[in-house]
């Protein structure tokens, strides 16, 4: 078939494609085309008995192989122009030439292989739908500028040959909108889009490579280049940053508010809404009330509950310390997290804290004293063995919490380890001026205690886990992020990965550092990575950011009492032996640059297809891997987060599996509502040390818990009540509730108003 008639006269892209479609019809599957610039070659076409077709072009016109099916092989002699392969919806393309700007837009299965350059937006816009096998892109030398522009899902692939000299094989502004998908890149580059990670490889990145690229190479006709191609070293992966990663928003001071934010003469709804109904009588009672009191204890959850990954309730502690029952108090902890004194009394930042209603009062409950009081709880006692086997991949705080909850449910529980000793990074990477090792080594004692087995410095690898899914019930991916994050400025080499630098610290190595040191990161890791920096002898820290510290206050304090100078925005340009160069053209002196601006999982592991476009495991709502019953991800191999994110999970995680293991399935947990302040009555509360405040036991802070949701016993309803409605009733199982007499309640509502911790609501009456 050619684009030309028998007087060798061009023919239209309309009739030649139509000459296409009568010779499908009469049963033909193979086509050459001795094209002239006609458009849309080897587009949606099919058999209707499913055979593979193929064509053999020359000399096409745009969007060659757009549209392109599954079961379309398609091969190019020489180049393409622009839009080759463009909305590929599984057509094999391969091109031995150069292709033209927009190859492989908007693909979205089907694989193009191109055996030279591309042009501008190349593989901008693919995307992968979960049902189809993804699409691929593979480019044997470099990309237009653009590329991957807002790409939302599958592979390429940038070899990279005959670039010697170029400042980046991607172009300039890559990856821009990029929100998922991975890219594999040979060579420098630069210009990258800030909303992407670029990522060393993996074991399962190496050994994708290692499959595609001998038949990339055998169907481009270049395969003597392949032993160059397979040097791993020169390769990285592009990944797009977490939505978490992308949106971290500051907040900002009142003052800044009304600076910069202020917009004089807007207009502000009334705050509170009220009916003005008339009530003619006020003694009324049953239903000729207009309102009814409701006793709704435990209806909302408490700000400190609700903020708390962990989900810790500590009305219910510091309530059981009111009535004297002390070791319930503290061992209820235990039920939430195996590590109470470690991470809430130590090294979280207590959102709890940051949520307490008590601030508005004086200071907020002093959370981090009431964890330190559970140093030495007993564990509580597990559930009789169910016979059933749970394996939990890493010993960090959310895998060693998991595993403590599933063995409270009664399951045989091994954890796999890499490392010597487990604790993940809360042993690995923060200072022990901020996590106390005696604290830390009991609480993991604890947990052994409990009949855990702990199998360490065993690095589970793709053949192993397969092993273990045949040996266990259930497992729990909790290997955590251990992947420092790298950007590619010039002269990167050169710094020092934070995580790996906090590790040497405490597993006593002493790396040396210079006089002075630079940090990029100010989040709470980059904080670490300044008191480890001080700690090894040096004399200036300096820690830069594109953005407000990430970091909490406490820490930014910690690191300027030392000497050290936080500064925000800083863009860095380049590194250098004389130190970090910023965009603006200052040098800021240094003798060592550390980046600490987070990490990313290892998953290779696991099967390719378990995971996100982000290289994230992919889950349920109930954290089930979607491709994978029974197997369940947790922590930062599902997004960034706090050691109380990990903890908080892994406790999700067992009562999920538990449900699973029972032959049940998982339903999501419904986190409680938190209860609005204005339900509370604050003013019933008097400020205690507003200026100097100190606590000198925690015991004593159960005289400043507002008992958020939950009612304190204090019977403040009962004794105010005007007409004696209220009783207070025991239960059987010790329990106790207030009811009222719908038969002698008038619906005055005081006992609402009267209510500290917000437990009586009045409801219209329907």
């Amino acid at each position: 078939m050619v684009g030309f008639d028998e007087k060798k006269q061009r023919i239209s892209t309309q009739l030649l494609l139509q000459k296409i479609y009568a010779a499908l019809e009469q049963g033909e599957t193979e086509f050459e085309v001795l094209s002239s610039g006609h458009h849309n070659i080897g587009g949606p076409l099919w058999t209707g008995d499913g055979s593979p077709l193929s064509f053999r072009v020359k000399n096409p016109g745009q969007r060659v192989g757009s549209f392109g099916l599954e079961g379309t092989e398609i091969v190019v002699d020489g180049s393409a122009p622009a839009d080759a392969g463009w909305l590929n919806a599984g057509a094999n393309l391969t091109i031995l030439g150069d292709g033209g700007d927009t190859t492989a837009h908007c693909a979205a299965s089907g694989v193009i292989r191109v055996a030279g350059r591309v042009g501008a937006r190349s593989g901008s816009l693919m995307k992968h739908d979960p049902a189809y096998e993804p699409p691929e892109l593979w480019v044997l030398k470099n990309t237009g500028s653009f590329s991957f522009e807002f790409m939302g899902g599958g592979i390429g692939v940038i070899c990279g040959i005959d670039c010697e000299g170029y400042d980046s094989v991607l172009g300039d502004r890559s990856c821009v909108g990029m929100v998922g998908g991975t890219i594999y890149v040979r060579g420098p580059v630069r210009g990258l889009s800030n909303e992407v990670w670029l990522l060393d490889l993996d074991d399962a990145d190496r050994t994708y490579l290692d499959q595609g690229l001998p038949l990339f190479l055998e169907k481009i006709g270049r395969p003597h280049l392949l032993e160059s191609l397979l040097d791993f070293s020169q390769w990285k992966k592009i990944v797009a940053k977490s939505y978490e990663e992308r949106n971290i928003h500051s907040r900002i001071s009142i003052r800044e508010f009304r600076h910069d934010k202020w917009v004089e003469g807007g207009i502000f709804g009334d705050v509170v809404v009220d009916d003005y109904a008339h009530i003619a009588n006020l003694v009324n009672t049953g239903e000729d009330r207009l309102k009814i009191p409701r006793w709704q204890d435990k209806r909302f959850g408490a700000p400190c509950q609700v903020s708390c990954p962990s989900q810790i309730p500590t009305q219910d502690r510091i309530n059981l310390l009111r009535q004297g029952k002390v070791r319930e108090a503290l061992e209820l902890v235990l039920n939430y997290s195996p590590f109470p004194a470690s991470v809430c009394g130590e090294v979280c930042p207590n959102l709890c804290m940051d949520a307490c209603s008590r601030r508005y009062i004086d200071k907020p409950v002093a959370m981090k004293e009431l964890g330190r009081l559970s140093l030495e709880a007993a564990s509580p006692a597990p559930k009789p063995d169910s016979g059933k086997k749970v394996a939990i991949i890493g010993g960090g705080p959310g895998g060693l919490s998991a595993a403590w909850q599933a063995k409270l449910l009664g399951h045989d529980v091994t954890i796999y380890e890499a490392d010597k000793e487990v604790g993940g990074k809360l042993r690995q990477a923060i200072p022990t001026e901020r996590l106390p090792e005696k604290s830390l080594q009991r609480e993991i004692e604890r947990i052994k205690t409990l009949g855990i087995d702990i199998r360490t410095r065993t690095c589970v690898d793709s053949e192993m886990f397969s092993r273990l899914r045949e040996e266990y019930d259930a497992i729990v991916i909790a290997s955590g992020a251990h992947n420092p994050v790298v950007i590619p400025f010039p002269g990167h080499e050169r710094m020092v990965k934070g995580l790996d630098f906090l590790k040497q610290i405490n597993n006593g190595e002493q790396p040396k550092v210079g006089d002075r040191v630079i940090v990029i990161g100010a989040g709470n890791a980059g904080m670490d990575v300044c008191l480890g920096a001080y700690a090894m002898g040096a004399r200036k820290v300096t820690a830069i950011d594109i953005q407000r510290p990430a970091a909490y206050q406490k820490e930014i304090d910690q690191v300027r009492a030392l000497g050290g100078d936080i500064r925000w925005p800083v863009f860095t340009e380049k590194v250098t032996p004389e130190g970090l160069w910023t965009k603006d053209g200052e040098l800021i002196e240094a003798d060592m640059v550390i980046i600490a601006i987070g990490e990313r999982p290892d998953l290779s592991y696991v099967p390719r297809k378990w995971l996100t476009d982000r290289g994230m495991m992919d889950v349920d709502d109930c954290g089930q891997v979607v491709r994978a019953p029974g197997v369940f991800a947790i922590g930062d191999t599902l997004a960034p987060g706090l050691l109380t994110h990990a903890i908080g999970t892994g406790r999700e995680a067992a009562l999920y599996l538990d449900e699973y293991l029972a032959g049940r399935q998982p339903v999501p947990i419904q986190k409680p509502q938190m209860i609005n302040q204005s339900c509370l009555s604050k003013e019933l509360f008097k400020p205690r040390n507003r200026g100097r405040f100190c606590v000198t036991d925690a015991k004593d802070e159960t005289l400043r818990c507002i008992s958020c949701g939950t009612c304190r016993d204090c019977s403040m309803c009962l004794e105010s009540c005007p007409e004696g409605a209220i009783r207070r009733l025991e239960n059987d199982d010790g329990t106790f509730e207030y009811v009222s007499d719908d038969n002698v309640c008038i619906g005055c509502g005081l006992c609402a108003g009267i209510c500290p911790c917000g437990v009586w609501a009045m409801e219209q009456v329907v």
